[in-house]
């Protein structure tokens, strides 16, 4: 009776409650040797983390405020066995666009199966999302099949870099030619909107959906970030290059750096297309602001439409260390499944129903045969006194041709 009794209880899924914290750590430890370089390493922490924070994120996502998703996740339970988690978050400041940040399920479930009752229930539950993102590993066939089931298509492929300490020791050694590198205010939110949009493909923009408002920081905001760095020990530097001839922004780099050296400083980079001679300049730049800090590795990510930062990352001797695929997810699967109509129940004397006459149909008095044969008879060529003669309208040609006079039917 154990062994029937999990298959005829029903899967539940519904938010995360602080009893789900010791499941959720389990399996999290269980799928350690299918999380990538980047993820595994970070696990525990977020977990301690989370234990220490769980009441504060719970009161925050309770009404509306910048961090209320920073923790929205869900669980798939079984009577009292956990099988799963999802986590999500907003990918941009109009929530048009969500993001998987996670998922984690156990060994002994069906991941297909459990896996899509995660997202299906996220797709049904947030409505406002029209798009939805994530990355995943390429190596990770499951997490790949999962995806691609639920209607995931590829968007773009990430390549992960790590530039070691000696390399950015003899980086830093260069002067970076940047005349006009300013400091990132709110007043510049326009020119990196800008810069942003010029940097990717018209697809991608499209399902990033990004605006002004992504590229500005609140009060609430700059105070949260900079409890977050207190926390954390990290320090957060920004700058963008800009172009005084087009009044544009070309260049932009923002680096996390790590005071107590236990994790690697990790950059983010925007290089206009048009000015891919920056990318030397703006790396000697992050690298003398690394040797301020602990002797660390810098990490920093290149997409599939940036070949000439891989071209260049190769060529100083960076190490690859991730190469993962974003996938998206578009409203029009949303509202296919939404709205499904099957084909077999249809009769087609109903669908066609409108188009039945009205009335029994009156044969006319005239075929295409005699109007062909009136037609032939009565061309001949236009004169002052007779109107040009159209095949539509034979019985108004008769009408206005002149009758003839008395003496012309005697002779005949």
């Amino acid at each position: 009776m154990t062994s029937l009794l999990p298959r005829n209880l029903s899967v539940i899924i519904r938010p995360v409650q602080y009893r789900d914290l010791d499941g959720i750590e389990r399996l999290t430890q269980e799928s350690f040797a299918a999380q990538t370089p980047k993820g595994a390493g970070s696990a525990t922490r977020q977990m301690q983390w989370l234990r220490r924070w769980y009441g504060f994120l719970k009161f925050l996502s309770w009404f509306p405020n910048p961090l209320q998703y920073l923790f929205c996740s869900y669980v798939a339970e079984q009577g009292r066995s956990l099988l799963g988690m999802i986590q999500v978050s907003p990918f941009n400041r109009t929530r048009s666009t969500w993001r998987v940040d996670k998922v984690i399920l156990d060994r002994a479930t069906d991941k297909q199966v459990t896996g899509s009752q995660l997202l299906r229930h996220c797709f049904e539950s947030i409505v406002e999302a029209r798009t939805w993102v994530l990355e995943v590993n390429v190596n990770d066939l499951e997490a790949l099949a999962l995806y691609r089931q639920n209607g995931f298509q590829r968007l773009a492929e990430m390549t992960y870099w790590e530039i070691e300490p000696q390399l950015l020791t003899e980086l830093a050694h260069a002067e970076p030619d940047l005349p006009n590198l300013l400091p990132i205010s709110n007043a510049d939110a326009q020119l990196l909107y800008q810069l942003d949009t010029a940097s990717m493909p018209p697809l991608v923009r499209q399902v990033f959906d990004r605006n002004t408002r992504d590229f500005k920081t609140s009060l609430f905001g700059a105070l949260s970030d900079a409890v977050k760095q207190w926390v954390t020990k990290t320090e957060v530097v920004s700058g963008y290059v800009f172009e005084p001839q087009r009044k544009a922004a070309i260049g932009h780099f923002q680096v996390q750096l790590d005071r107590q050296g236990i994790t690697p400083h990790i950059a983010t980079l925007t290089v206009h297309p048009a000015y891919t001679w920056l990318y030397p300049e703006l790396l000697s730049q992050l690298a003398r602001i690394v040797q301020d800090f602990p002797q660390q590795g810098l990490q920093l990510a290149s997409s599939d439409y940036q070949p000439e930062r891989e071209e260049y990352l190769e060529r100083i001797g960076a190490k690859r260390i991730e190469h993962t695929l974003i996938m998206s997810r578009s409203v029009w699967h949303k509202l296919r499944e939404s709205k499904f109509v099957s084909l077999e129940g249809i009769q087609w004397p109903e669908v066609l129903q409108g188009l039945q006459p009205a009335r029994k149909p009156i044969p006319g008095g005239m075929s295409w045969t005699q109007q062909l044969q009136q037609r032939s008879h009565d061309i001949s060529l236009p004169t002052k006194s007779e109107p040009p003669a159209f095949g539509n309208k034979p019985a108004n040609i008769e009408a206005s041709s002149p009758p003839e006079s008395a003496d012309t039917q005697q002779q005949q």
